[in-house]
């Protein structure tokens, strides 16, 4: 028996270093915009998005990700910066375009509209508007 105790006092004295319990307040994370626009991938993504589907073709009984992980990485730190080009411009055009929707998103943000029409969904606004030309058939 005296050695289970000596376990007890052990994890005891791990968790008082560790710092479980010292009464620390965890801060809360800031809650996530939906509506706020996605960062455009990288050029490295971009390529990686083409390689994948051709990957799958290539190897269709391949489950893994990380394999086809390890073969794009591998795939792009051979490619030249000639062979990097056309992906690079691609993810330049992206980074313009969401650069263009978040200065959007944020003067909308600034003017104070959210861009919330009613309480109602597109599709139950869709709904009311073909319930009204159905009546109007009547």
């Amino acid at each position: 028996m005296p050695k289970a105790s000596s376990d007890a006092k052990a994890s005891d004295n791990l968790l008082k270093r560790k710092g479980a319990g010292t009464g620390r307040k965890q801060k809360k994370k800031a809650a996530k915009d939906p509506n706020k626009p996605k960062r455009p991938p990288s050029a490295f993504f971009v390529f990686m998005a083409e390689f994948r589907e051709q990957f799958k073709k290539e190897n269709p009984n391949n489950k893994s990700v990380a394999a086809v992980g390890k073969a794009c990485g591998s795939k792009w730190k051979a490619m030249t910066d000639a062979d990097k080009a056309p992906y690079i411009a691609k993810a330049e055009k992206k980074k313009e375009e969401y650069e263009k929707t978040l200065r959007a998103y944020t003067n909308g943000l600034a003017t104070g509209k959210d861009g919330e029409e009613s309480d109602k969904s597109k599709s139950e606004v869709n709904d009311d508007d073909q319930d009204d030309e159905e009546e109007d058939d009547e």
